[in-house]
């Protein structure tokens, strides 16, 4: 049966007023409209309640006591991977039985909704002393410290992996249609490898990793693309370059090539790629890559590089602009942080 829909109060009113100067409830039904039953339930409740007004619905009880929901509440708390079954099993050893949609129900009102777990590095005691130190170390340095900083790191971009994922327009049974599928091999299809850096002035270079990266192969790429990089982005005197800690990066013979070539190096604390305010261009480009959907590994590098060109400088700016809140961030949690 359909929901009536509900009288206005004006219209409720009108029924007492006109009941009051003595008109019956068929009268009172025809002249508004209405028919006697509800002019009728209108009336009783004003002679009951004295009000028209719509009264509290009790609705069914809960199923779980606040006594209930504190335990349970409290208990995904202390650990969050709680699963819901061990949760019904708690509340049936203290009396009350509740089916698991129930519990997800009455913690979603707490607040608390299952999510799936992120996957981040492994942050051990003196991982998070290092953050901590290296934000408290930084967290009043100058915008103008940050400009004259190029941000560098490697990133891998599959062909046909799980980032491509799309949602299509269809009709029913049309699924397997070419024109509504992604194409997928084993293994992903293969992926590239790429280094890239950029600044508060915009994307550096970008290069393809083509071989298994030694310090050898790091160095190369340095020598033949960060410099270029700091002309073409116009870095002032006295610029920084920040890599991270891989072994590679830190190995005695790239410290020394660097203290050679004079270049002032950023000291990074162990396990933090959050910290690094690239890896949002990384998510940026691989978003613009798996909108275009290359074929074939050729395609997928050109594709890189093009978009990589298109990112905008103001994009760029911005990340480094709100890079002390990153930091006052790490400090008030010490974990991974989201920028």
């Amino acid at each position: 049966m359909a929901k009536t829909k509900e009288l206005s109060k004006d219209t409720r009113n009108k029924i007492v007023d006109l009941h009051q100067v003595g008109k019956t409830e068929s009268a009172i039904g025809k002249q508004l409209g209405l028919k006697k039953s509800t002019v009728g339930a209108i009336i009783r409740k004003w002679k009951t309640y004295k009000t028209t007004d719509n009264l509290p619905r009790s609705g069914a009880p809960r199923k779980i006591s606040p006594r209930g929901v504190k335990m349970i509440t409290r208990t995904v708390s202390k650990n969050p991977r709680t699963t819901r079954g061990d949760l019904v099993n708690d509340l049936q050893r203290a009396g009350t039985k509740v089916t698991k949609p129930t519990i997800s129900n009455t913690l979603r009102r707490q607040g608390l909704k299952s999510c799936s777990a992120r996957r981040v590095p492994l942050l051990k005691p003196v991982h998070v002393q290092a953050r901590l130190k290296f934000a408290r170390e930084h967290l009043d340095d100058p915008d103008e410290d940050w400009e004259n900083v190029i941000w560098s790191d490697e990133t891998k971009i599959e062909l046909f992996g799980k980032n491509s994922t799309r949602r299509v327009w269809r009709t029913k049974n049309a699924e397997l249609h070419p024109k509504n599928t992604i194409p997928t091999v084993k293994h992903g299809g293969g992926n590239i490898m790429l280094w890239g850096c950029f600044s508060a002035k915009g994307p550096g270079r970008l290069i393809r990793v083509k071989e298994r990266m030694n310090g050898a192969m790091y160095r190369e790429i340095l020598s033949e693309n960060l410099l270029p990089s700091a002309r073409a982005l116009k870095m002032k005197r006295g610029w920084v370059f920040q890599h991270d800690n891989d072994p590679k990066h830190t190995a005695r013979a790239m410290k020394e090539w660097l203290r050679k070539k004079h270049f002032k190096v950023l000291e990074w604390p162990s396990q933090s790629p959050d910290l690094n305010p690239i890896e949002n261009l990384w998510r940026e480009l691989k978003v613009r890559v798996a909108q275009r959907q290359p074929q074939n590994i050729t395609a997928l590098e050109e594709i890189c590089m093009e978009e990589w060109a298109k990112i905008p400088a103001t994009v760029c700016e911005n990340l480094v602009k709100t890079y002390r809140k990153l930091l006052t961030s790490v400090i008030a949690k010490g974990y991974i942080t989201k920028y």
